[in-house]
């Protein structure tokens, strides 16, 4: 009998987590905590997989010390994701047509790690 997997894109389990027991490499050489992993999981693998090429190829992103990575929805299903340096200072955003995202998570990125808010 197969088992099939739901994703939770409401996200029920995000507050859950703070601190992180592993990390798990996604690609461009960036490492993922127990938090994001939950993301990845549950259907926003897209966004995650997006941040970490912005984070390493964006000329206004790639080495900065910290940046703040927020999923924002629009109306009607469209989306973006905007990153900042953690003053306010809006380093680049990304516009996306189409999300089943129902909650707008907010990383942050620092030392190769992409963790939750709350994992800082």
């Amino acid at each position: 009998m197969e088992v099939k997997h739901e994703s939770d894109l409401e996200l029920k389990d995000l507050d859950e987590f703070h601190g992180s027991e592993h990390y798990y490499p996604i690609m461009c050489g960036i490492n993922a905590t127990d938090g994001v992993r939950y993301l990845m999981e549950n259907g926003y693998s897209w966004m995650l997989t997006d941040a970490a090429v912005i984070l390493r190829l964006q000329p206004t992103v790639r080495g900065q010390d910290f940046v703040v990575v927020r999923l924002k929805l629009l109306e009607e299903g469209r989306a973006k994701i905007v990153y900042d340096d953690g003053n306010g200072n809006l380093l680049f955003e990304q516009s996306y047509d189409w999300t089943d995202a129902k909650r707008e998570p907010k990383l942050f990125f620092t030392d190769g790690i992409l963790m939750l808010a709350s994992e800082y």
